[in-house]
């Protein structure tokens, strides 16, 4: 089987330390040991585990692209940088026709689509890699579209904690909140009730002081109008493996679209699910 080439943007951040990681250790990948980085990342190199990464900062993409162009076509390219820098990457690889997966949360996701779609890239873009949380969030839209209105008079509490350098919202729990809107529970997104603090994170939630620098704690919670009835749910992840995991299988499904000869299109974690499934 030939390996699928991919490069992993971003390190030394922790997502895509965990990528590369599991990467390294998958034979479905053939890793290649570049890096786009941050403007303040001034270190020419990273190592995760046994793998030594030369890093390139956005004053050195001219280098980057030279050596990537130098290692083959088809080289993938997973996202996990900063904010600020989605809408600048996404640019970067559609004008250099570098397929991607873009993970990275935050700008202008509009703009982002647009500039995919006026390419002939083909690309996933999932803000949640989870690919268990993302088929949560399915069932929910579902049930939002076959059920609309099944909750009505309940109310609604949303609790999430994410470690302190999260300093945005959760976009999935911002995603939940239209869903039981529209399953008849009002609630907005201002309501969210937001936790940063390590301390109570881990006196009030119980989250384990091994995973206070990454972790993602969601409950939501419906009540009856009489508060005789409650349903919960909730989904705690520990750790960053479950996101390493799912981008590498959006990778794999990626290198079938472009195995296949597909010249562009915007696929998202549900398309990669779909896909696994023969859907």
């Amino acid at each position: 089987m030939n390996r699928i080439p991919m490069i992993v943007n971003g390190l030394p951040g922790n997502v895509a330390a965990t990528v590369t990681r599991h990467a390294a250790l998958d034979n479905r990948f053939d890793l290649v040991d570049l890096s786009l980085t941050g403007p303040e990342i001034t270190d020419p190199s990273c190592r995760v585990d046994d793998v030594l990464v030369r890093l390139f900062p956005p004053d050195r993409r001219d280098a980057f692209l030279s050596e990537l162009k130098g290692r083959g076509d088809k080289i993938i390219c997973v996202d996990f940088t900063h904010p600020a820098s989605v809408n600048e990457n996404a640019r970067f690889y559609c004008e250099n026709s570098i397929p991607f997966v873009m993970g990275t949360t935050g700008g202008d996701r509009e703009m982002l689509a647009d500039t995919v779609k006026s390419s002939n890239v083909p690309v996933v873009i999932a803000p949640n890699m989870a690919k268990q949380i993302v088929g949560f969030q399915a069932m929910m839209e579902w049930a939002a579209k076959t059920f609309p209105g099944l909750f009505s008079g309940y109310s609604l509490s949303i609790r999430e904690s994410h470690q302190r350098g999260k300093a945005d919202t959760s976009g999935t729990a911002k995603a939940m909140v239209r869903y039981f809107n529209e399953l008849g529970a009002p609630f907005k997104e201002d309501e969210i009730e937001k936790e940063r603090d390590p301390h109570l994170q881990q006196q009030d939630w119980g989250i384990p002081e091994e995973h206070l620098n990454g972790h993602a704690w969601h409950t939501y919670t419906l009540t009856s109008p009489d508060e005789t009835v409650t349903f919960s749910f909730t989904h705690n992840v520990n750790g960053r493996e479950i996101y390493g995991l799912g981008t590498l299988d959006a990778v794999a499904f990626l290198a079938g679209k472009i195995r296949a000869g597909e010249k562009g299109g915007v696929y998202s974690m549900i398309d990669v699910l779909k896909g696994e499934k023969g859907v």
